[in-house]
């Protein structure tokens, strides 16, 4: 395993009533024969306590602080209070979820940025639920963004999803499809990709990134006949890339960037819209995609699925994503302090 941060990582508990809970203890018990960095879970420990009895884990669960939960961390799975209770039952949230899931982030960004935590890791949320309790961001990305502001200016957040088969970074997020093209300009397509091959060298180790950037429209335009996007917007782009040194090959037809072949001939395809990049990288790594949040000051990674309510508390929610989540925080911690 890669070297362990200086630092636990702080785990969101996320909405109370999906499968966060689920996951974040069959993470825990997996600790050992995994080698799991150690982390801590922000949220109410009675709350865990019930799910654990739900799924018939047998789990000890440790009140801590977060200086105390690398110690606690191999005999019990440690949780740091973050306020009130959640009261949610699983697949069923109620006045509590939104108010819980807030406080969990809010708090696990004052951690990692105090010193606390290595690095956050979130676990899913339920949009809508956060919608109904006046939540007016987009997604977890934009308000970690706005958490990460300094002196009133909130970097720009980049997604990325990441496997050890295939990495993906949309130019535009979670927007409809009309407001993307309306979006999509040269600025944020160069803006995007400097964070992307900054981090690729800072967080991920790769001296000279590859990247891969797609056109937007069918066959990457057909030299305009199919639009003419890739001509005015994205070539512009690439000459502003190429000349700052960056490895960008494109515009490419996205309809034949993700086979095996064409995989191994970069280490991220940065592509238009959301569903472009998602896509593909949901049908070859569905079960251990992680969700990377670049551009901030701290490290963000997140399971690539959502909260699941109709399994949660059933025992059949797979972690595979969060304990991939957490493995890549870890290395990417470890990076940033060598």
């Amino acid at each position: 395993m890669a070297k362990q941060p200086a630092k636990p990582l702080a785990l969101t508990l996320g909405e109370p009533a999906g499968i966060g809970p689920d996951i974040t203890i069959a993470a825990w018990l997996r600790r050992r024969e995994l080698d799991l960095p150690a982390f801590y879970l922000l949220g109410d420990e009675a709350l865990i306590a019930r799910r654990a009895k739900a799924l018939g884990a047998d789990v000890r669960i440790a009140s801590v602080s977060a200086g105390e939960a690398e110690t606690a961390f191999p005999e019990a799975l440690p949780v740091v209070a973050t306020g009130g209770p959640a009261s949610a039952e699983p697949g069923k949230p109620d006045g509590s979820s939104a108010p819980a899931a807030l406080a969990s982030i809010r708090r696990a960004v004052t951690d990692v940025r105090e010193g606390r935590a290595g690095a956050v890791v979130t676990n899913p949320i339920a949009k809508s639920v956060l919608y109904r309790a006046g939540f007016r961001h987009p997604g977890h990305t934009e308000f970690l963004a706005e958490l990460a502001a300094e002196d009133g200016r909130v970097p720009q957040p980049v997604m990325m999803l990441w496997s050890p088969r295939l990495a993906v970074v949309p130019v535009t997020i979670h927007v409809s499809l009309r407001d993307a093209l309306a979006q999509l300009t040269s600025e944020l397509i160069v803006s995007t990709v400097r964070i992307v091959a900054t981090e690729l060298t800072s967080r991920f180790g790769i001296s000279n990134p590859r990247i891969a950037i797609s056109g937007l429209n069918p066959h990457a335009g057909e030299d305009g006949s199919l639009g003419h996007e890739e001509q005015t917007v994205i070539a512009p782009a690439l000459k502003t890339l190429r000349s700052d040194g960056i490895e960008a090959k494109g515009p490419l037809p996205a309809d034949t960037m993700f086979h095996e072949a064409a995989r191994n001939s970069y280490d991220c395809a940065v592509c238009m819209y959301h569903d472009q990049a998602l896509i593909p990288i949901k049908t070859v790594a569905f079960d251990d995609a992680v969700n990377v949040t670049l551009g901030l000051p701290f490290i963000r990674t997140s399971p690539d699925h959502g909260t699941a309510f109709d399994i949660a508390g059933t025992g059949k929610a797979n972690p595979a994503s969060l304990i991939a989540a957490l493995m890549l925080a870890s290395r990417m911690a470890a990076a940033k302090i060598r």
